[in-house]
């Protein structure tokens, strides 16, 4: 053991090269830390001798009084070795693994008229469905319910009724439209769904599309087919490799200031299984360190796919597989893939942590504020611009996770008719807009905005439904920066310099320049035509009128 004083070097020369186990401790003897090296000697010197050490680790040397070490044969007997000791002994700065999220449940409260949300923590006072380990295919399956059994997503019953009653996701118990037992038929028919039983409610709703078709109420019909086409989505979109007779996990890494935050997918003989999420103190080998953590306590696949080595050389690498495959009591190789369907699903775990939100986000308030059944990430916004009887267009944006997807932007010139009419401008291009989405099964939005109040959110709104959609639609007007639901008259009005309308605004803001730029250049084509076609004028020559001088 060698001790360290508070401000002096220690000898680094007393300290044997072999490979072993090294502790820090304090002055009261107690373990600060365990970790592993295939030179004791390097790796404990190396804590003492870098500048730009990060913080967990600086606060870890500033504490060290004394340092103690095992030697032993080689370095998978030291992988081994401190593992052990740090179950033995939980050491405060080794790595301790908490999910950075924990799993959350599709909850159904317990009151006359129960409401759906999501919640990460089970009660008496709730009905719980999960937990789910993949946020999309909760929000997904939680998106479903709301849309065929019209529950409420509101905290309190509104005096009247919101967005999604006009929109046909809500029966609306809070302005008595639907009875206490008409409710409970509808809760019971999404609490049936939830527990897996989705072939019943599937032939539920073919029966009433068959009902609907006879009676020629052709618009249900199509809404309840929509219906069963996202069950069976949802249901059947998971599909299985055969070739693929392993698991394998999938790891992403990605340093956040003095945090490293990693996502871990799971694979099941080719079938994704869900993620995990963590966020750890940056240190040194701290992709190491996680690995290790993780997998004293977890299942090891046979293949681990990684974005990023955590190793310095490939002996340490097949250190690290040899000693997983000691612990799985099978071969384990850790792999950085390059090409195929290995590098896309690191792809999809590097994905996955640039999607993680900030829960201070905006679009939090804009859900809880219109009562959205889904955090609504991605907005489009429509804007129709004119001047006088020609050159009327649209401009088109889209916002993703409150940023401008400029990829996504759309101009549209109109086609089905001349003149100067704002609505029917409105309802033809969303209508083309959602018509060639729904024909290429593309990404629809989760909130759609028109610049204008109740004219043109009517218009909209006839579009949407004319296409057997259920889009949330808001209208955003200037004037009063009020914010206007379909069929509804008196409009939302909230601080207008609060974070989600400042969202809202720049959002409009942005649609109505897109529009204007559109606007001006079709004017100046127009201009530019004009003038080529114009004829050209003869100059003619001047004729003097002054009489001429008599002498």
């Amino acid at each position: 053991m060698i001790p360290i004083a508070a401000t002096s070097k220690f000898k680094s020369s007393d300290i044997p090269t072999d490979p072993g186990v090294y502790l820090f401790k304090d002055e009261d003897g107690e373990i600060l830390y365990i970790g592993k090296a295939k030179s004791l000697r390097q790796r404990i010197r190396s804590y003492f001798s870098k500048n730009d050490q990060p913080i967990k680790t600086r606060k870890l040397v500033s504490r060290i009084r004394n340092i103690d070490w095992i030697v032993v044969n080689n370095e998978v007997e030291a992988l081994l070795l401190e593992n052990k000791l740090v179950k033995q002994h939980t050491p405060k700065y080794n790595i301790t693994l908490k999910d950075a999220k924990t799993y959350a449940y599709i909850a159904l409260t317990r009151e006359p008229f129960p409401r759906i949300f999501t919640s990460r923590r089970t009660s008496r006072k709730l009905e719980s469905f999960g937990p789910y380990t993949d946020g999309f295919t909760r929000q997904d399956l939680q998106r479903l319910v709301v849309r065929v059994f019209k529950l409420r997503v509101c905290r309190k019953l509104p005096k009247r009724a919101c967005l999604n009653f006009h929109i046909s996701l809500c029966t609306a118990p809070c302005i008595g439209n639907v009875s206490l037992e008409e409710y409970a038929v509808q809760v019971n028919q999404a609490r049936a769904f939830l527990s897996g039983n989705y072939e019943k409610t599937t032939q539920m709703l073919i029966t009433q599309m068959d009902a609907a078709s006879q009676e020629l109420e052709f618009e249900r019909a199509l809404e309840l087919r929509n219906q069963i086409a996202s069950i069976r989505l949802l249901t059947e979109r998971q599909i299985v490799d055969n070739e693929r007779r392993f698991d394998q996990d999938v790891m992403a890494f990605r340093q956040l200031g003095e945090k490293l935050l990693v996502v871990q997918m799971g694979v099941h003989k080719g079938v994704l299984l869900g993620k995990k999420e963590f966020a750890v103190d940056l240190q040194l080998n701290v992709g190491q360190e996680f690995l290790k953590a993780f997998y004293s306590t977890n299942p090891i696949p046979r293949e681990i796919l990684l974005n990023k080595p955590c190793w310095q050389d490939n002996l340490e690498k097949k250190a690290l597989e040899e000693f997983l495959a000691s612990k799985r009591g099978a071969p384990v190789g850790l792999i950085i893939p390059r090409k195929a369907d290995k590098l896309s699903l690191v792809k999809l775990a590097e994905k996955n942590i640039e999607s993680t939100l900030d829960e201070d986000s905006p679009l939090v308030d804009l859900q809880t504020s219109l009562n959205l059944a889904v955090l609504p990430r991605i907005i489009e916004c429509f804007d129709v611009s004119n001047l006088g009887q020609e050159h009327i267009v649209s401009g088109m944006v889209r916002f993703t996770d409150a940023k401008p997807d400029k990829s996504n932007y759309r101009k549209f010139k109109i086609k089905t008719f001349t003149g100067q009419d704002d609505f029917a401008a409105m309802n033809e291009v969303v209508t083309r807009r959602y018509k060639r989405l729904t024909q290429e099964q593309a990404q629809l939005p989760d909130l759609v905005i028109v610049d204008g109040g109740p004219g043109q959110v009517a218009a909209a709104q006839s579009a949407i439904k004319s296409l057997g959609l259920q889009l949330p639609l808001i209208g955003l007007a200037k004037e009063h920066e009020e914010i206007f639901l379909p069929g509804e008259s008196t409009p939302l009005r909230f601080d207008k310099n609060n974070r989600m309308m400042l969202l809202l605004r720049k959002i409009r803001d942005v649609t109505h320049d897109f529009a204007i730029g559109y606007n001006r250049k079709r004017r100046q084509m127009k201009m530019k035509e004009e003038f080529k076609t114009r004829p050209t004028k003869r100059k003619t020559p001047k004729t003097d009128n002054v009489e001429p001088r008599v002498n």
